[in-house]
């Protein structure tokens, strides 16, 4: 048996060095707001990893909910992983087209959320494998069904009245990874929400400030640390992330995490649940 993954990020290298390993499981998990005219499974069927399969996150998400893909009940998460082929011991890798960030970063969430830490991001994404002259294939996959045991963990999720607690007694520190612009509330969101603005006492490390700018790569450990803080951020103590919609705090999660925060929760509701509450205060 294979040793189990002992980062959350993989690099290119090591993937192609990896690739034909028997417990290798690849997810494309390209997503794209419908804002854009862009689609993940289009994309994937265009070009992906060889052996990929795609996760869809507005699929494998809680149907009973009106928001924007939010956390499935363990039962489902391990059916449908279990269909992308999928098993417990498998090492999974995830990637995207978006720096490797924001929608793999939100499955690599899901799959700890649910017990399995044997799950790395590809560092830089597609754009990153497809640069270092890797093979990429079109043929589509039809993944061998496997069995995924979860075991949920209620401390990396919060939800709306952890968040409200945590604002009324300071608990937890929260980290909002949006852009300035949506954080201050000067610039509108894709998603159609009335109020602008953020979490009272949160503060912004949008999460596009912990990649470089011209690969997607990860910023290292030193440079992650020095963004959080600037941002006033002590890492010594609690921490909650948020964004719009549960999406991109899961970067400044896994950021982090290779700081050495595995403990570190998402709130899965974020903005686009806390906006639409009347009770919920808003800064700006």
């Amino acid at each position: 048996m294979a040793e189990p993954l002992t980062s959350a990020l993989v690099s290119a290298a090591w993937l192609a060095e990896h690739l034909s390993d028997g417990d290798i499981r690849i997810l494309d998990c390209t997503w794209h707001h419908p804002s854009t005219n862009l689609d993940g499974r289009n994309q994937y069927r265009g070009r992906h990893l060889p052996g990929s399969v795609h996760f869809d996150i507005d699929h494998i998400a809680d149907p009973n909910s009106d928001l924007p893909h939010m956390l499935p009940d363990a039962a489902d998460f391990a059916k449908k992983v279990g269909l992308l082929g999928v098993g417990d011991g498998d090492r999974v890798i995830v990637y995207d087209r978006l720096f490797g960030g924001s929608a793999a970063a939100r499955v690599w969430w899901m799959f700890r959320v649910f017990g399995h830490d044997n799950v790395a991001m590809l560092d830089g994404g597609f754009n990153q494998w497809v640069a270092a002259k890797h093979p990429t294939e079109m043929s589509p996959v039809r993944p061998q069904p496997r069995t995924f045991t979860p075991k949920f963990r209620p401390e990396l999720v919060r939800s709306f009245d952890q968040m409200k607690s945590a604002v009324a007694n300071g608990g937890e520190q929260i980290v909002d990874g949006r852009g300035p612009g949506k954080f201050d509330g000067s610039q509108a969101d894709v998603f159609p929400f009335k109020k602008l603005g953020h979490i009272p006492g949160a503060v912004n490390v949008p999460w596009a400030d912990l990649v470089d700018p011209q690969t997607g790569v990860l910023l290292d450990s030193k440079g992650l640390r020095a963004r959080f803080e600037a941002a006033g951020v002590d890492l010594s103590k609690p921490i909650v992330a948020t964004c719009a919609s549960g999406m991109t705090s899961c970067m400044d999660a896994l950021a982090l995490y290779l700081l050495g925060r595995g403990d570190v929760a998402v709130y899965d509701g974020s903005w686009a649940e806390w906006e639409r509450a009347e009770q919920a205060a808003v800064a700006a």
